[in-house]
């Protein structure tokens, strides 16, 4: 089964420099198979050696996020936040779009990919602090962010999601998830 790898904070801003080549040389050394990257921001597709155990999707994920946080640390030094999703879904985050239709450009639509489901008080927290002008709708572990004045000014661009909601988290733009889900 193949799966998307979303590392947060990757090549961004001068922060946390590692060559998508280096990356994939890690996730092979790991024994996930046909890594693929996508743009230097640590998007990586993989499918998982025959050889891994099956389990339940979630029990899968969690693992997989932690053989791939410790072997960032161990290999390049860095602690960084991963997010892990079945590639199948990725279509569905696409399909599932409450904005559809309602944007001009993939920079105004984002999804923010969560480490786990928003507890409701976190979601109605969300509700509360959306700036005018701004949209978000919470489905699952991700969050589809309209922004139509963009995301540098945002509330997503100013970081404040991990901050107010204390949950790990890291953003797509629109066109890299469409990509995502063929990668």
């Amino acid at each position: 089964m193949r799966h998307v790898a979303l590392l947060r904070g990757i090549n961004v801003g001068g922060n946390t420099m590692i060559k998508m080549g280096e990356l994939r040389a890690m996730f092979e050394a790991l024994n996930f198979e046909n890594v693929a990257s996508y743009i230097n921001s640590g998007n990586l597709a993989f499918d998982i050696a025959r050889s891994m155990p099956a389990t339940a999707a979630s029990t899968l994920e969690s693992t997989l996020v932690d053989q791939i946080e410790s072997a960032l640390q161990l290999t390049f030094g860095k602690t960084v936040s991963v997010m892990v999703r079945e590639q199948q879904h990725i279509q569905t985050i696409l399909d599932s779009n409450p904005f559809a239709g309602q944007f001009e450009s993939h920079k105004e639509m984002h999804v923010l990919f969560l480490r786990s489901v928003l507890s409701e008080d976190s979601a109605a927290l969300l509700g509360e602090l959306a700036p005018p002008g701004e949209r978000f709708h919470v489905i699952g572990r991700e969050i589809y962010c309209h922004l139509p004045m963009g995301v540098a000014d945002s509330y997503l661009g100013r970081g404040q999601f991990e901050k107010k909601l204390k949950i790990a988290a890291t953003a797509r733009n629109w066109r890299t998830v469409e990509k995502l889900a063929v990668l």
